[in-house]
């Protein structure tokens, strides 16, 4: 039986993993995807708003070429922390339960991408699993249509497509900068009076020179109402409108899976998305379950980032040696 088992290998989880191998705690990652995959589908091109030493995580310095780090040297960064702390990740392995055991501690199920069964066992379980698999959805008829995506990555397959871009917020303006740079003709749909006033200060000279310059369209104060096969119907201020288009970017944000952490037991605040902890060592009210990164923020996933995400895993460590001091006793 392990100590503990962290489930998600994102920078918070791999921060925690970093905090147990240095006091000397067996423990175990588990995670389905590839470690940071958050990163990994970022945008091909992003830059970070953070300077590298807040990204930092087991006292392993964080170098980069300028002064903000790119998604590549991010991803290279924490490989090279896996790989010089030996942190114990099993990659490409989806934990499908977490069930309680009478002994105390917990079972994990666990299934690999061949499909095989695994079984681990651990006296605390960490739940650090990130919000980008769940994108807020529009909640409208077509969106489920094979031409609208929640994610984007890069410009290219875009190039001479007309595209609609839902959202305001920096991930819309980065994406509307590089299709329209491509050659693809860009429409901004988004509910605000105007785009974020959280766009990263280096895009947003970009993006409204493009939309004073009319070389995007965009429409504000509006909402989606139905996505079809060839263009989009949105509800302006003016009444509604048709937008032809070949894509549909559905850029709204994402949000934890909270019905994860009811499984388990965790009592989760209908409201906010809030799972129910100690702010001093991040245990839920499910005795050796703690929560770790973005879930612990709920629906607001603006609160919490790698740079104060990060800061929670001594704290979480410190409370998983206490209760093995506890469980020694």
């Amino acid at each position: 039986m392990f100590e503990a088992c962290i489930i998600g290998a994102g920078p918070c989880g791999l921060a925690v993993s970093a905090e147990l191998k240095r006091r000397g705690i067996s423990h175990v990652v588990i995670e389905k995807s590839c470690i940071v995959s958050t990163i990994y589908r970022f945008p091909t091109q992003m830059v970070f708003n953070s300077t590298p030493e807040r990204l930092e995580i087991g006292d392993i310095p964080f170098y980069t070429e300028r002064a903000k780090p790119t998604r590549m040297e991010a991803l290279n960064y924490y490989r090279a922390v896996v790989q010089r702390l030996a942190l114990p990740v099993r990659q490409y392995e989806e934990v499908t339960a977490v069930e309680r055991l009478d002994g105390g501690g917990f079972r994990i199920l666990s299934r690999t991408l061949s499909g095989r069964t695994l079984e681990t066992e651990a006296r605390a379980v960490v739940v650090a699993t990130g919000y980008f698999d769940h994108p807020n959805m529009l909640g409208v008829p077509g969106e489920n249509l094979p031409h609208v995506t929640h994610y984007y990555r890069d410009a290219h397959p875009y190039y001479g497509q007309r595209v609609v871009i839902v959202g305001g917020t920096n991930s819309a303006a980065e994406a509307a900068i590089d299709l329209h740079r491509v050659g693809a003709t860009v429409t901004l749909v988004h509910r605000g009076p105007a785009m974020s006033d959280k766009i990263k200060p280096w895009v947003k000279p970009d993006i409204q020179s493009l939309l004073d310059k009319r070389a995007i369209d965009a429409h504000f104060r509006a909402r989606v109402a139905e996505i079809r096969a060839d263009g989009v119907r949105i509800e302006t201020l003016d009444g509604p409108l048709e937008i032809p288009c070949d894509h549909v970017l559905a850029l709204t944000g994402y949000h934890p899976d909270t019905s994860f952490l009811e499984r388990i037991g965790v009592d989760v605040c209908r409201d906010t998305g809030i799972p129910v902890h100690d702010e001093a060592t991040y245990e839920t009210n499910v005795p050796g379950v703690f929560v770790a990164g973005v879930v612990v923020s709920g629906f607001d996933a603006n609160r919490i980032f790698i740079e104060n995400g990060r800061l929670q895993a001594p704290r979480i460590a410190d409370a998983i040696a206490s209760r093995m001091a506890a469980h020694v006793r």
